[in-house]
């Protein structure tokens, strides 16, 4: 994906919180103003929802083997 550079100015404390978010993560600060607004696009959710879709299709017959109607209470 090709990348673009973005400059925002923010105070003190918002650099030093984000620094040390950043760090604790082991990530870079971009890396990690990039997941933030990533998540609150939605593109992180959607995603973990397709990802667990294809889960669950594919282990279907698993589940349904061990999680049956009888244990739903449709006995």
């Amino acid at each position: 994906m090709a990348k673009t550079q973005l400059n925002v100015r923010v105070d003190v404390d918002t650099a030093r919180a984000a620094r040390e978010r950043a760090t604790a993560r082991g990530m870079s600060v971009n890396r990690y103003i990039e997941e933030l607004v990533k998540q609150d696009a939605g593109e992180l959710g959607h995603t973990f929802v397709e990802a667990a879709a294809d889960f669950m299709k594919q282990y279907e017959s698993v589940f349904a083997e061990e999680f049956g109607a009888e244990r739903e209470g449709r006995r």
